[in-house]
């Protein structure tokens, strides 16, 4: 002890001087470490702090909200393209209340494009269908002035070309030769008494004799036993009423002479199409018999009424018959292009910016001065549709900027967060009513029916469905022409459906099957051709039954029947409030061809 004692005293000197040196070296690399550990943390904080501000995006479905990512990408559910939920703090202080404010990432991955609002000339090429017709100038009827008998007959045959002054038909007439001899009675008190003989011949006159026949019958100083009916113009002979031997009366119908050096266009017009058809337009047309040749005219006149069956106007053009090609009742195919007035510009905006509930008309103005994307719910008052765009009458000014592509995205972007949309302009979060399971083609239908559907809508879809009856019966009686108006009907029916009543999936899919349903009808009002109507009703019957499936009828059953014939031997289908097969694609031909598939209570 007393060694180890002596060892240390012997050597404290070099024991401090270690001690000293090891807190020195101790307190320098500790100082070291807490500078370089606090400057990785702060490094760290930094740089975590920058990445969580870079795009705090979260990503979600607008058909399924409860689905979010921090990243782009596809609904696991129904596979749509996941859209931005939007982050309203990036875009400032001044934000309006119900502005959709977007980041650069997100409007370019939601594939949204812009456009200014210009004022332009609305342009539309209008298709129309009609006949041909005689010009009603150029029609003359012949008609007895006086009782006789037909003597002569000079026109043989309907269809006959005749001439100015060439003869119809020659009469003989006692009520004639008797006023012929008042005439040469009263030629004697010519000087005398001149009103007698004016009466005479004023008489022979009003009986269509010529001044070159009355003079005839005052040189020869004797009556003219018979009397020739003369063509008042050149012509084709359409109507022949008389033939040899025959009595005829005063007032009776002889010849009809129509001349068809020139011709009517007679196209039918729908109220649509009114606003942009006027005097002077061009007309193209095509006429059925002569496929590949193209003619011109201007369009003349344009009827001042609606006809309450047809629901048409006529529009009338003009044309040169050269060496009469052009038959009367011909049917015409014909282009009107069209402008409004010169001068007068509107604001015209693509199809493709507006979203269309039945009732409202809705686009997404662009805010200005924004650093980031953002847009403002407008309701918009349409004019008249012009080819792909629409005539604004109320609700945008020029050089205002509007989306036009990937509208539906901010829409559904602004019902998630619960402000002014399409479905809901006072704002507040839609419910979407969606069985979260999976959504492929092959079930999507059935989630659709077990969605809760409006009661309001279910009605309005059963009196359409009822007025459909109707549309049906018509193909029964293989009548184009009943089933032109039906259709007309059923399409004016279609428009006061209210889309507004359905949400979410189910606003889409009426959508789907809206466009089918208008398209195919619009179809079968424009033909007369039963054939046409028949194979634009096929498809037609398809979309109604995916309506009525997705959506239910209100207290009714129908029948869902099918005809493995029908549509070229492809097979089709029909509805009908009863079992009973009538075939509405072959009538009376094969009347109880087809069975029920389906029964829809």
């Amino acid at each position: 002890m007393k060694k180890i004692i002596n060892n240390i005293k012997e050597n404290y000197k070099l024991v401090i001087a270690v001690l000293v040196i090891g807190v020195f070296l101790g307190l320098i690399f500790s100082g070291s470490s807490d500078k370089t550990t606090a400057g990785t943390n702060a490094v760290e904080g930094h740089e975590g702090h920058n990445h969580e501000s870079e795009d705090p995006t979260t990503w979600t479905c607008s058909m399924h909200p409860q689905i979010k990512q921090d990243k782009p990408g596809k609904c696991p559910i129904c596979a749509m393209d996941l859209i931005p939920l939007i982050n309203r703090q990036s875009a400032g202080d001044d934000v309006n209340p119900n502005e959709i404010v977007m980041t650069e990432s997100a409007a370019k991955l939601a594939a949204i494009q812009t456009m200014k609002v210009q004022l332009g000339v609305p342009e539309k090429s209008v298709r129309l269908q009609g006949k041909i017709h005689a010009d009603e100038r150029n029609i003359s009827e012949l008609t007895a002035r006086f009782g006789g008998r037909i003597e002569k007959l000079f026109v043989n045959f309907t269809g006959q070309t005749v001439r100015k002054g060439d003869k119809l038909a020659t009469i003989y007439s006692p009520d004639l030769v008797t006023a012929q001899r008042e005439l040469l009675e009263a030629i004697g008190f010519k000087s005398s008494r001149p009103s007698l003989y004016q009466a005479s011949k004023g008489k022979l006159k009003l009986w269509d004799l010529t001044d070159k026949q009355i003079e005839e019958i005052e040189t020869k100083g004797e009556p003219m036993l018979y009397f020739d009916v003369l063509s008042p113009i050149s012509g084709t002979v359409t109507v022949r009423n008389v033939a040899i031997g025959d009595y005829i009366k005063e007032g009776s119908k002889l010849f009809e002479v129509v001349d068809l050096s020139r011709l009517w266009v007679m196209l039918d017009a729908y109220e649509s199409d009114l606003p942009w058809i006027k005097v002077n337009d061009k007309l193209e047309f095509t006429v059925q018999a002569m496929p590949g040749k193209n003619y011109e005219a201007k369009v003349t006149f344009i009827d001042p009424f609606i006809n309450g069956d047809t629901r048409v106007a006529k529009v009338r053009a003009e044309v040169v018959n050269k060496n009469q090609q052009l038959k009367p009742e011909m049917f015409v195919n014909g282009i009107v292009k069209s402008k409004t007035e010169k001068g007068l510009n509107k604001i015209l905006i693509p199809k493709s910016a507006v979203l269309w509930t039945g009732k409202r008309s809705v686009v997404y103005v662009k805010v200005p001065n924004r650093e980031t994307p953002s847009f403002l719910y407008r309701e918009i008052v349409l004019g008249p549709e012009a080819g792909a765009f629409f005539v604004v009458s109320e609700g945008l000014k020029e050089n205002e900027e509007i989306a036009i592509n990937g509208v539906f995205k901010i829409d559904a972007a602004a019902q998630l967060i619960g402000l002014p949309s399409m479905m809901n302009p006072d704002g507040g979060k839609v419910s979407m009513g969606h069985n979260h399971g999976d959504m492929g083609a092959g079930n999507s239908m059935q989630k659709m029916e077990s969605a809760v559907v409006d009661e309001k809508f279910k009605k309005q879809l059963t009196g359409f469905y009822n007025e459909y009856l109707l549309l049906t019966k018509a193909f029964v009686a293989s009548d184009p022409s009943l089933v032109k108006p039906a259709a007309e009907s059923l399409l004016s029916k279609l428009s006061t459906i209210d889309m507004s009543l359905l949400k979410g999936d189910a606003h889409m899919q009426w959508m789907t099957n809206l466009n089918v349903l208008e398209t195919k009808l619009k179809a079968i009002a424009a033909s007369k051709d039963i054939g046409v109507q028949r194979t634009a009703f096929a498809p037609f019957n398809q979309a109604l039954y995916k309506s009525i499936k997705s959506f239910g009828l209100y207290k009714v059953t129908t029948y869902y029947q099918f005809c493995p014939m029908a549509d070229d031997d492809k097979g089709a289908y029909w509805f009908s409030n009863s079992e009973e097969i009538q075939n509405p694609y072959f009538g009376e031909m094969m009347l109880g061809c087809g069975e029920v598939k389906e029964t829809i209570k």
